[in-house]
């Protein structure tokens, strides 16, 4: 499917050109029907002589309903530019025009209405005109179709325009992370809430779980819709209706997001880039009440100009929003920004950084996720996804780092790890990409929690301190005159157990293990401290160091004054 705006001044046959082609009124409210005006939008569908199906999404012409009309435009394939043959071309047909531009759109076609109306001379000047308008826009070589829907004349050519725009136009891209603005919200009677969307950005299924932002709750959908079909799936560049289950309707609105969990950054303050149009008649400058139209949503924004006071009508340049709630966007994002006070379009771009971390003084934003890696120095790859869109492999363990960043980290690891002394660097005392660099270092040994040159001994192999514990297992000596820090290194690499204050070498475990499961055997009723401690042949200091240590890790087991069996005695099964 592709989705299909339509665009012009009021009353130029929009609604009618929709309703002729699809069979469907785009006007759903009485007030609409009342007044022959389009006030909300619109949506009709139908399938076009190809088979491709077109779902029109109707906006209004009138200016007083242009926050509905930005509402409907966002991420629309192409559109449908009316103009009038009676009339020509008209003030909202040229700010519809600028709009369309400033989102990006970069495909199109002129249906010339009311042709039935208009004599050959009328009909020829509303094509000069209109070829005139649109000169060096993404309109100068559309299609323009004369056609006069009520009349029946031009439908059947303009079909067949609107089949040839689309079999060109790309399908949109399937990146595993849906995003639905929603533009329609109402409750479905026996069903609950429903919300309508354009689809992008990856699949949705049914029973899929959603996150609903900004408020951040999460829903259910329990059925899908399109082109008034069920679905069990539905993928990016269709219209979804989405039956929802978490959620009360009333809680939802025009402009909220439906997001995959988990694959979004949600932000409240971006940089993006704004070109002011050439018509205005002031510069952009941080002073005025802004309104940006972000998705299907109106947010009041505060700018920030970047690296200037103002940009001039007809330039474009940097800029730092900040919206009043947190939405889930990425770079490349349109917007368009009107400016509440004087009721007029100031511009519109895209949005290039979503999580600014630079000061607006120093900010230089652009699309590239280099800069944004080297403005962090290193970023989760994970992370820099949700920020960018871009997945690229990690340069180390699991991070994008930039190339000084990561080189000034080698170094830094590399003279710690020289500094530390002949037991080495603790890698506990590193951060987790300072241990992923230790661990790649050239002539560095990581062995047992600490780095070390590769060259050089091992300064705790055959220490006589465990010799010395060893050769008395129950009765070893105190570590008097051995250095703390090769001490707690012993102990970690399991050469020495602590326990009481007591260093046993390690095989006094085992052998005081295997001597009490012979005294179990001769009494599997349980035996006394006393008792095994003349069975080790030490002092109730010791043997009890030694029991607490068995008691731990399950040799035995206390009932009482007594040791029993415990499941990882020797010789359990």
């Amino acid at each position: 499917m592709h989705v299909v705006a339509t665009a012009g001044h009021v009353d130029h046959g929009k609604s009618t050109i929709v309703r002729a082609l699809t069979g469907t009124d785009p006007d759903r409210l009485d007030e609409e029907k009342q007044r022959g005006l389009t006030i909300d939008l619109g949506f009709a569908s139908m399938t076009l002589p190809s088979g491709r199906g077109v779902a029109f999404i109707d906006v209004p012409g009138h200016v007083r309903f242009l926050k509905n009309m930005l509402a409907g435009v966002s991420g629309v394939d192409a559109c449908l530019f009316a103009v009038a043959a009676t009339e020509g071309w008209k003030p909202q047909s040229e700010e519809h025009l600028r709009i369309l531009e400033l989102l990006g759109v970069e495909r199109g076609l002129v249906a010339l209405t009311k042709t039935g109306q208009a004599d050959e001379d009328l009909i020829e000047l509303a094509r000069l005109d209109v070829a005139e308008r649109t000169a060096g826009t993404f309109l100068a070589q559309a299609p323009v179709v004369a056609v006069d829907a009520v009349a029946g004349i031009g439908t059947d050519d303009l079909v067949k325009a609107l089949d040839d725009l689309l079999v060109a136009t790309p399908a949109a891209a399937d990146l595993g992370r849906p995003r639905l603005w929603i533009d329609r919200v109402f409750a479905a009677k026996g069903s609950g809430p429903v919300v309508t969307g354009t689809l992008t950005g990856g699949e949705v299924r049914v029973s899929d779980s959603l996150l609903v932002l900004p408020a951040g709750r999460t829903v259910r959908v329990r059925a899908i819709q399109s082109l008034h079909r069920d679905c069990e799936r539905i993928g990016p560049g269709n219209r979804a209706a989405l039956n929802l289950v978490g959620v009360d309707h009333r809680r939802l609105s025009r402009g909220d997001v439906l997001v995959g969990p988990g694959q979004w950054h949600a932000t409240a303050m971006v940089d993006a880039e704004v070109s002011v149009l050439a018509s205005l008649d002031h510069p952009l400058t941080r002073r005025g009440a802004y309104l940006a139209y972000v998705g299907s949503g109106e947010h009041p924004v505060r700018v920030r100009v970047l690296g200037a006071d103002a940009i001039d009508p007809g330039r474009a340049g940097p800029v730092r929003l900040h919206l009043p709630r947190p939405l889930p966007l990425l770079p490349g994002d349109r917007f368009i920004l009107r400016e509440s006070g004087r009721a007029e379009t100031v511009g519109g771009g895209e949005v290039l950084d979503v999580d600014p971390v630079l000061p607006a003084a120093r900010a230089r934003p652009d699309r590239s996720t280099e800069r944004v890696v080297a403005e962090r120095g290193r970023i989760a790859v994970d992370r820099l996804e949700r920020l960018t869109g871009v997945r690229r492999a990690p340069d180390i363990g699991e991070w994008a780092v930039d190339p000084e960043h990561l080189e000034a980290t080698r170094a830094r690891v590399a003279a710690a790890v020289a500094a530390a002394g002949p037991l080495g660097l603790d890698l506990a005392s590193l951060d987790d990409l300072e241990r992923a660099v230790a661990a790649g270092l050239p002539g560095v040994a990581v062995d047992a929690g600490r780095a070390r040159s590769a060259a050089a001994p091992d300064p705790l192999a055959g220490h006589p301190f465990v010799a010395a514990a060893a050769a008395t297992p129950f009765s070893p000596p105190a570590p008097a005159g051995v250095d703390p820090g090769e001490l707690r290194e012993l102990v970690r690499r399991g050469d020495l157990v602590e326990s009481g204050g007591v260093y046993f070498a390690a095989s006094a475990l085992t052998a005081a293990a295997a001597a009490l499961a012979d005294l179990l055997a001769a009494k599997p009723s349980g035996v006394t401290v006393a008792e095994i401690r003349d069975a080790w042949g030490t002092t109730r200091k010791y043997a009890l160091g030694l029991l607490a240590r068995l008691d731990a890790t399950g040799v035995t087991r206390r009932r009482d004054d007594l040791r029993i069996a415990g499941p990882r005695l020797p010789g359990r099964d």
